[in-house]
Parts: structure tokens; C-alpha cells; sequence
């Protein structure tokens, strides 16, 4: 498929998704939005894709939010459809995927941007990265589901600091607060991130697809996290890689999922 305003690639099981707006700090418009929800359908659809990078185009930016100029002329039903959508793509189709998805935040991760990095199951940052949600200096609010997202992941109290004053914060103190994995130099930034994931690539697909599923039920009301995970736990006990992980490990050697 061809896209507007991303790059996509698929290398060694992995699925790069870069937004590809460098002259405009890779903001989130519309377009781009319907190419990042065409780009993850496609990546959860590869049986050859095991895992998932989202980062941005250039030196400066990750995201650098939405695009401001596509607001002027948004009716407030088109504001609540805009919504919508970006909850379904951080939600559904980042969230709660199957497969492991990080986010390689290499420069400004701002309003939309931190947002969609927030979605992502990790966050690797470059050590020039500037992190913030910008939005109640418009007027606004953010709608990705940022509002939710960074008080899970740093508290009440940092979460409305962040939100309330708009400041942008640094990758350390990202780091410090728990928004952030790990910092890095910009240079080894993607590299970290493959290695990461190559990581994962060696443990059983099936039991981190299920563990995904029940640290997300931990912040889902509508599900008891403990019942989730009793349930996958009972349920790996039926799976292939069960059997060839127990087998490997008495066997004394490396287990072949």
C-alpha cells in the first residue's frame, strides 16, 4: 500500500512505522492519522511481523502534536468524531495489540505526539527528546486518551502538572517519573529498541501476546485483571509453546517457538 505521510517497512519480523512529515515536525493531521491505522492493520495482519517501532522522520521530531491548522474549521461533532478516531488507533489497535509495539521517541514528543507514544507497550527516548502536552495553552484538552494514559503511567499529581502548566519536561526527568523505558544517546536509540524487541522475538509469542492482554486488564474496569490472568495462565498450560518451553527448559537448552 502506498502512504501520504509515512514510511513503512518490514525487516527482520520487525514493522518500522516512521511519520514522514519532517517539515512539519511530523504533526498529526488527519491524513497521516488514516495512514497510521492503515499501516498497524497491516502490521497486525503479517504473520511474518513479531513486532512493532513507531517513530518519526528527521532530527527533531518524534511527533510534534496534531496539526493545529486542521482545528480552525472543526465543528464540535467534527472534533468529537477526530477523537474517536485517535482513541480507536492508540487504543485498539496499539494498546491492546497482540504484538509488542515501542516507541523510538527521537525529538519533540508533544500534544498528540506524547500521546501516541503513551499508547505504545514502551517508550525508548533519544537524550535530546522534549516531552509535553501543550494543549490547555489552546484551549483545549488533550484527546487521544492523554488525559487517562499519563496519570496510569506517573501519578495524579505529575499528571496534572504536566497538563495544567503545558510545560514540556526532558527525557531524564521522563525517565525519572516512569514515562520513559530508558534514555540514550540519539545514535543508539534504534538499536536499543531492536534489541529489545529481539529479546522478546525469543520468548513465546503466545505468552506475550496473553501478557499484553492482562497488564492491560489491570487499568480495564470492565475486566478483573486477576481473573484475566488466572484464565491465560490455565490456558498457556494447553499451547505448543507450553509444551516446547517446559521441554527445553529440562532438557537444558534454548526452547524453539
Amino acid at each position: 500500500m502506498e502512504y501520504q505521510n509515512l514510511l513503512y517497512q518490514v525487516d527482520k519480523h520487525i514493522a518500522f512505522i516512521t511519520i514522514n512529515r519532517a517539515s512539519a515536525l511530523n504533526a498529526l493531521n488527519q491524513q497521516t492519522l488514516d495512514d497510521l491505522e492503515a499501516a498497524l492493520v497491516s502490521a497486525q495482519r503479517d504473520v511474518e511481523v513479531k513486532g512493532i517501532v513507531i517513530t518519526g522522520a528527521g532530527e527533531k521530531a518524534f511527533v510534534a502534536g496534531a496539526d493545529i491548522k486542521e482545528f480552525i474549521d472543526l465543528s464540535q461533532s467534527d472534533a468529537h468524531s477526530l477523537s474517536q478516531k485517535g482513541h480507536y488507533i492508540f487504543t485498539e489497535l496499539i494498546e491492546k495489540s497482540k504484538k509488542p509495539v515501542i516507541a523510538a521517541v527521537n525529538g519533540f514528543a508533544l500534544g498528540g505526539g506524547l500521546e501516541l507514544a503513551m499508547a505504545c507497550h514502551m517508550r525508548f527516548a533519544s537524550d535530546q527528546a522534549k516531552l509535553g502536552l501543550p494543549e490547555v495553552s489552546l484551549g483545549l484538552l488533550p484527546g487521544y486518551g492523554g488525559t487517562q494514559r499519563l496519570t496510569r503511567l506517573v501519578g495524579r499529581g505529575r499528571a496534572l502538572q504536566m497538563i495544567l502548566t503545558a510545560d514540556m519536561i526532558s527525557a531524564d526527568d521522563g525517565f525519572r517519573m516512569g514515562l520513559i523505558n530508558e534514555v540514550l544517546p540519539a545514535e543508539g536509540l534504534m538499536d536499543r529498541v531492536i534489541q529489545v524487541l529481539d529479546r522478546i522475538f525469543s520468548r513465546s509469542s503466545t505468552a506475550v501476546a496473553s501478557a499484553i492482554d492482562a497488564v492491560n486488564a489491570c487499568d480495564d474496569s470492565s475486566r478483573n485483571g486477576y481473573q484475566v490472568e488466572i484464565d491465560h495462565f490455565s490456558n498457556l498450560f494447553l499451547t505448543d509453546d507450553f509444551k516446547e518451553g517446559v521441554d527445553a527448559f529440562l532438557g537444558k537448552r534454548k526452547p524453539n517457538f
